[in-house]
């Protein structure tokens, strides 16, 4: 071969730039893959940009459903007018909006105190509230307010938040959730099952029959022990269902390294005197790395499955904080009336669960090498 011929060669490649050439060419899978950068990405610095918080309930606007023009309507003006009078113990005499500002006027027996605006204020219809006149007798008092125009795309619940708000910091949950018991299962699950398939014969045996046993614990019964023992909150929920999840990793990892083990460059590092945590660290373990990648992407949807459904029996993330379980558990009783509450949170999960699954298809295809 020549030296012109040399220089010409194409560089090789590793197997994970190889494995990443082979992923840009799956295009459900690059499409899963920036789907769920942008849904991460949403979840996150969403709420941020949301005109309300996802803790801020708002009486007069419960159950509204979802649209592009802002609230309040019409006959919803004339309802917090009422209301508000009403509230201050006063007669109505007329009221007519102006520029973005209503008018009221009120009649009473009794001399009329200015303050009788804090009621108008009160309102999530109104704000700015002020006295514009007053009889001499002081028995008829003329004031404005400002309508506050809000916006609900996503509608609201059956307490007045705001759904929108609510689904994108319920996504931050889930997801967390998600990468975070996924991260435990793989953390758990790999260093367990390769010790147990590189050491083998008795210590193999006993290690794989602790893995019979805690398969044979209903996963409910644990975590609702859990649940006794320590309370509900986010950190317990995430380690409950990693800790179990490592189950399969554990098996999966093992029957690898049972393989691993026998390959020629791991009975060389052997006969050079490599120590066995050291063979485990440099060949056995990064050689495991490809199935192991594969399996956490489909891991994550498993966990945040399980997690909607712990929070769908009550038994997951707890107000004020909610998740995509909590809101289509919480969406499910209101289906008659406001089925926007059960459709929202169920397109974000759903399509979550999609982009995962053809994402970690994309990566089975990648990472085979008898694809290559």
């Amino acid at each position: 071969m020549t030296d012109a011929s040399l220089a010409a060669a194409a560089p090789g490649r590793s197997l994970w730039a190889d494995a990443w050439v082979r992923l840009k060419a799956n295009r459900a899978a690059m499409v899963s893959l920036v789907y769920l950068a942008l849904m991460a990405l949403l979840c996150i610095a969403g709420p941020w940009f949301t005109p309300h918080a996802f803790t801020t309930i708002y009486q007069d606007y419960t159950r509204v459903p979802p649209s592009l023009s802002a609230y309040p309507r019409a006959d919803a003006v004339e309802a917090a007018v009422q209301d508000a009078v009403k509230r201050a113990r006063l007669d109505l005499a007329g009221w007519e909006e102006r520029d973005g500002r209503i008018f009221i006027t009120l009649t009473g027996s009794q001399p009329i105190d200015e303050r009788v605006t804090r009621y108008i204020d009160r309102s999530d219809v109104f704000e700015a509230a002020m006295v514009e006149g007053k009889s001499a007798d002081g028995l008829r008092l003329t004031l404005s307010a400002e309508i506050d125009r809000k916006h609900f795309f996503f509608g609201t619940d059956a307490n007045g938040r705001d759904l929108l708000t609510r689904t994108l910091v319920a996504g931050r949950v889930s997801l967390a959730i998600g990468l975070l018991a996924g991260l435990v299962a793989v953390v758990i699950g790999v260093v367990y099952g390769a010790v147990s398939g590189f050491a083998g014969g008795r210590t193999d045996e006993v290690m794989m029959r602790v893995v019979d046993v805690l398969y044979s614990l209903p996963f409910i019964f644990f975590v609702i022990m859990l649940v006794v023992f320590f309370g509900r909150n986010f950190v317990l929920m995430f380690l409950a269902v990693g800790a179990v999840l490592w189950l399969d990793m554990a098996r999966i990892v093992r029957g690898q390294a049972l393989s691993l083990k026998r390959q020629e460059y791991v009975q060389a590092a052997e006969a050079l005197g490599v120590p066995p945590s050291g063979i485990l660290i440099r060949h056995i373990v990064p050689n495991l790395l490809g199935p192991v990648v594969i399996y956490m992407t489909l891991l994550v949807p498993q966990v945040i499955i399980l997690e909607s459904f712990l929070s769908f029996l009550g038994l997951g993330v707890q107000e004020p904080m909610s998740s995509w379980g909590v809101l289509i558990s919480q969406g499910a009783k209101n289906i008659p009336g406001a089925s926007w509450l059960l459709i929202f949170p169920s397109l974000f999960l759903t399509t979550t669960l999609f982009a995962l699954n053809f994402l970690g298809d994309g990566l089975r295809d990648a990472l085979d090498p008898k694809d290559r």
